[in-house]
């Protein structure tokens, strides 16, 4: 019989280092299902745009589950990457996936095909952890441990660098739906915010603001693209208006650590966040409460995907 939670509309995944990814049922904080994730930690989550699929990215691998089936294990492993994959992404079509990682590449996969090997390669000299992709789906936007923030033309092969920041580690790039801003943030707990002119990444200094006391770990814009939220290894999450870039909501809870991810709900009124106590939080955006709790991991929380979009 299929379980229940196959069938959910809402999608809810976390990971961390106890070696499982847990599925959950975002409205009632149960856990319907486990996954599998032996001999690494979950670095990142990644649900595919057709909702078939759960990506987790780990070390030297990237690990397919398929959500439509009771089978715990992967279905795909994606191998030949040397250190920790820290990035994963798909195109809107699901037509090919992108990774970064550790070992100063990035990677292009084409998922129509069978050999499960990377078609594209982008160099660095420096570990990757963060990488988006445009709305525009051309172009992706990656950012290194050396600070430098790079652009990569896919259909040019072009790319351009800017270094917000010296001798600081870029630790999370970030960019609106809209394609009005990208925003990065790093491990002084700096946010760095540029304005996106044309149809491309040509980019103007917008915005710096100290958005985290201690080292800052994640960014990213909601749905709908009035807010941001940064978090960070100060125990919080802030939610800023990108009309003015104003502090809106500071999201924290006594028994919360580092904040390694967060994800908003399609509404842009609710905000879920992975933290390394073990737990992820629901959050109300305009209250500031925790309205769910999703408990059951062992170790560290470092990755989420959630989706309640059914566009």
């Amino acid at each position: 019989m299929v379980d229940s939670a196959l069938t959910e509309k809402v999608l809810l995944a976390t990971g961390g280092y106890d070696h499982t990814i847990k599925l959950w049922h975002a409205n009632t904080g149960v856990c319907n299902r486990s996954l599998t994730h032996l001999d690494s930690q979950v670095n990142a989550l990644e649900i595919t745009p057709d909702r078939q699929l759960l990506a987790a990215a780990g070390f030297q691998h990237i690990r397919m589950y398929d959500l439509n089936s009771s089978n715990p294990n992967p279905i795909l492993n994606y191998e030949g990457i040397s250190k920790n994959i820290t990035g994963v992404g798909f195109h809107e079509d699901g037509k090919w996936m992108f990774t970064c990682g550790e070992d100063y590449c990035a990677r292009v996969w084409d998922l129509r095909s069978r050999n499960l090997q990377c078609q594209r390669i982008f160099e660095t000299n420096a570990p990757i952890t963060s990488i988006c992709l445009h709305p525009n789906q051309g172009e992706l936007i990656l950012g290194d441990q050396s600070g430098l923030l790079h652009l990569w033309d896919l259909k040019t092969d072009h790319n351009e660098q800017l270094i917000p920041e010296v001798d600081a580690s870029i630790q999370c790039v970030a960019i609106d739906s809209s394609a009005n801003y990208v925003a990065s943030v790093n491990n002084k707990g700096n946010c760095y915010l540029w304005k996106l002119n044309g149809n491309g990444t040509r980019l103007s200094p917008k915005h710096k603001m100290i958005a985290h006391r201690k080292y800052a770990l994640h960014c990213k814009f909601s749905p709908d693209s009035s807010l941001l939220v940064t978090s960070s290894a100060d125990q919080t999450a802030c939610i800023w208006k990108t009309s003015d870039f104003s502090l809106k909501q500071e999201l924290k809870d006594e028994h919360q650590r580092w904040v390694w991810d967060t994800a908003f709900s399609n509404d842009s009124e609710h905000l879920l966040t992975a933290s390394s106590d073990g737990m992820a939080r629901l959050w109300n955006i305009e209250t500031g409460n925790i309205e769910r709790e999703y408990e059951g991991h062992q170790k560290a929380l470092t990755a989420l995907a959630f989706c309640d979009s059914f566009s």
